[in-house]
C-alpha cells in the first residue's frame, strides 16, 4: 500500500470517528413483570390469575447546539407498544415532546392522589370512572416551558390538531373521522412545588373544538398534595363538559392519604366521587398496601364501587394481590 493510500484511509477513519463521536448516543432497557390474583364478589370471574410484562426502551442523544433528545418506547402487557414519545430539550426554550399514548397536557394531572400502588379505579375491580384527559390524551405536541420560571414551577402547553378519542397513528398514518371533533385541542397545565416544603399544587384547563351546533368540549382539573413526615395527603377536583350529541357531563372530587411506615412498607386510602350527567353519583374507594424487598414488591388492594359505570344500585367489591418484579 503506497503512502497516499495510507493517508487517505487514515483521514477517512479519522472522519468517521469524529462523526461517530458527534452523534454518539445511548440506549437503555428497563422492565418488569406483574403476576396478579383478582377476586370480584358476586361476579363469575373464571381464572383469577393474570400477568403483565413490560419493557421500556430509552434512547438519548445530543445536538451540536447543546440540545438533547430522548426517545421513549414502552412495550406493555404483550402488545407491540403502548406509548412512545420523542422529547427535545433545548438550553433556552425548554422541552418539546411529541407523545403518543397519553400522560401529557391535562392528562398528566387526571388523578394526582397519593397511593401505595394504583389509582382507585386502576386495580382489578372495573369502576367505569370518567375523569379528564384533554388534548394530552391523544397524540399531541407538548411544550414544557421549564426555563425562566420560579424554582419548583412548571408550565406545560399541549396541542393536538385533531384530538379524536385517543387516536395514535403509525408512520404516514392518519386518524380518520374524529366524530364531533373538527378542530384543534389545547391544554395548559401549571404545577408548583416551591411554595412550601412538602406542598405540590397543580391546575389545568383544556378546550377541544367540536362541530358547530354541538359546542366545544371543556375540561379542567386542580388540586394539591402535602407531604409531612411519612404521610402524604391530597385533594383534587376535575370536570369534563362535553356537549357532544348527548350532552355528557362529569364532575369529580378525589382525596387520598398514603403513609410510609418504613422504607419498604406503604399503606394508603383513596376515594373518588363522580357525578354523571344522568345525576347518578359513582363512588370508588380503595385501601392499598405495598411491601418492597429489593427488586420485588407485594401489593394488595381492597376495592369498592357504588353505582358502577354510573348505573344506580350497581355496587361491587373486589381485591387484587400482585407480585411485581423490576429489572
Amino acid at each position: 500500500m503506497n503512502k497516499l493510500t495510507k493517508i487517505g484511509i487514515s483521514a477517512l477513519c479519522g472522519s468517521l470517528a469524529s462523526v461517530a463521536a458527534a452523534n454518539a448516543g445511548s440506549l437503555e432497557v428497563t422492565g418488569g413483570a406483574d403476576a396478579t390474583y383478582t377476586t370480584l364478589d358476586g361476579d363469575v370471574t373464571g381464572n383469577p390469575l393474570g400477568m403483565a410484562t413490560s419493557m421500556t426502551f430509552t434512547g438519548n442523544g445530543e445536538l451540536d447546539n447543546g440540545s438533547t433528545f430522548k426517545l421513549t418506547i414502552a412495550h406493555a402487557n404483550k402488545v407491540g407498544y403502548s406509548t412512545s414519545a420523542i422529547a427535545l430539550t433545548t438550553p433556552t426554550l425548554g422541552t418539546f415532546t411529541y407523545d403518543e399514548g397519553g400522560g401529557t397536557g391535562l392528562d398528566r394531572i387526571d388523578d394526582m392522589m397519593p397511593t401505595a400502588w394504583e389509582e382507585t379505579d386502576g386495580t382489578g375491580l372495573p369502576v367505569g370512572l370518567r375523569t379528564v384527559a384533554g388534548a394530552g390524551g391523544s397524540a399531541d405536541i407538548e411544550w414544557n416551558v421549564g426555563v425562566g420560571l420560579p424554582d419548583g414551577m412548571n408550565i406545560y402547553a399541549s396541542f393536538a390538531p385533531r384530538p379524536g378519542g385517543g387516536q395514535t397513528n403509525s408512520n404516514k398514518g392518519v386518524g380518520g373521522d374524529g366524530g364531533a371533533v373538527i378542530g384543534i385541542g389545547w391544554d395548559l397545565v401549571l404545577t408548583h412545588s416551591g411554595l412550601l416544603d412538602g406542598l405540590n399544587v397543580f391546575a389545568g384547563i383544556s378546550t377541544i373544538e367540536q362541530a358547530s351546533g354541538v359546542g366545544d368540549r371543556d375540561q379542567e382539573a386542580y388540586g394539591a398534595t402535602y407531604a409531612i413526615g411519612g404521610a402524604t395527603i391530597g385533594y383534587q377536583h376535575s370536570k369534563d363538559d362535553n356537549p357532544g350529541t348527548t350532552g355528557v357531563y362529569y364532575e369529580n372530587d378525589a382525596y387520598g392519604i398514603s403513609y410510609s411506615i418504613n422504607d419498604d412498607l406503604t399503606v394508603s386510602y383513596g376515594n373518588h366521587e363522580s357525578k354523571g350527567s344522568n345525576t347518578t353519583t359513582l363512588e370508588s374507594q380503595s385501601v392499598q398496601m405495598s411491601y418492597t424487598v429489593g427488586g420485588a414488591s407485594i401489593k394488595i388492594a381492597e376495592n369498592q364501587v357504588d353505582n358502577q359505570n354510573y348505573v344506580s344500585g350497581t355496587n361491587k367489591e373486589g381485591r387484587t394481590v400482585a407480585l411485581s418484579l423490576a429489572f
